[in-house]
């Protein structure tokens, strides 16, 4: 075989491998890809799947919402909610709350999406949550419609005794999924409150005025749940009557309640009782108590340590 032959027939077969080559790389390219979109519809089937796993409930309004089965992303936007999902075991769902919000301390470190009254919307729905807690309904007619249509559920929880409380425990605990740690949460929490039931059991009621704020003077009425914790702790709240949650009152008004004690929610605008009550029998005797603003103010776990501390002054 001539030179010129060889060298012909080389350059065939360098050509023939080429040509095997080529084939064989689009041919594994039309795998990869082929592989890659079976994949991302495989991922999406799912997600789809996913996406359709959603639970009838109710909240505190009577609402009949969906919300996901399992629930991964949450926001809350009322400092109690935040405190009540954490001790049910679920703060690691939080993606964002309040700038109220400042207890437990792992609170702190979650993305703030405003305050309570004014929630910053966009922040919201660039967390992509599934579910945002809210503990009023004030303000919920201005913002679920847009969280709804976004696939974000707005689930209403007010509690406004300390029943509500619990039941409040309960159902979060049902709807992360932590039943376990939250029924030994509500068995501590019983248990302490059967310990007050029995410490005040046969006492004689303590006339008693929580002061809100002394400048001007706000007090707590009958649709506070604190009305119900004074009388719980072993006192009575003298205006357990007065309309609203927490009513204003004038000097002529307080000076006629004459309070046997006085509880101050702590705050530094209010570490001492309103002047009208400089000669009641509660300042007159030193019977004035200071109780964390927060304890007071929350429906959470921690109300439980406000009853201790009330049952404590009035009945030590």
């Amino acid at each position: 075989m001539s030179n010129f032959q060889k060298t012909k027939l080389q350059k065939h077969a360098r050509s023939k491998c080429a040509g095997i080559s080529a084939n064989l790389l689009r041919a594994c390219f039309y795998i990869f890809v082929s592989t890659l979109l079976f994949t991302a519809c495989k991922s999406t089937n799912l997600q789809k799947n996913e996406e359709v796993k959603m639970r009838d409930i109710a909240d505190d309004l009577g609402r009949k919402i969906k919300i996901p089965e399992k629930i991964e992303r949450a926001v809350s936007l009322a400092p109690n909610l935040t405190e009540n999902i954490f001790a049910v075991g679920a703060g690691d769902k939080l993606v964002g709350v309040t700038t109220f919000c400042n207890y437990p301390e792992d609170a702190k470190k979650i993305v703030k999406v405003g305050d309570t009254m004014n929630p910053n919307m966009e922040t919201i729905i660039a967390l992509k949550p599934q579910v945002v807690f809210v503990s009023t309904a004030s303000q919920i007619e201005n913002f679920t419609k847009t969280l709804e249509e976004q696939n974000i559920t707005v689930f209403v929880t007010n509690p406004t005794n300390l029943n509500g409380v619990l039941a409040n425990l309960r159902q979060l605990g049902d709807i992360f999924g932590t039943t376990e740690r939250t029924a030994i949460l509500l068995n501590e929490m019983q248990e302490r409150i059967l310990a007050v039931d029995e410490q005040v059991k046969d006492k004689t009621k303590v006339k008693t005025f929580v002061q809100i704020s002394k400048e001007p003077l706000f007090t707590v009425g009958k649709e506070s749940f604190l009305s119900e914790i004074i009388e719980r702790g072993g006192g009575m709240s003298v205006t357990k009557d007065v309309a609203t949650a927490y009513p204003k009152l004038s000097k002529e008004t307080a000076l006629a309640l004459n309070p046997d004690a006085i509880i101050l929610s702590e705050s530094p605008d209010n570490l001492e009782p309103n002047d009208v009550f400089k000669n009641s029998n509660a300042v007159k005797n030193k019977k004035i108590f200071k109780i964390n603003a927060d304890l007071l103010s929350r429906p959470a776990p921690r109300l439980v340590d406000a009853l201790e501390q009330i049952a404590n002054a009035l009945h030590p």
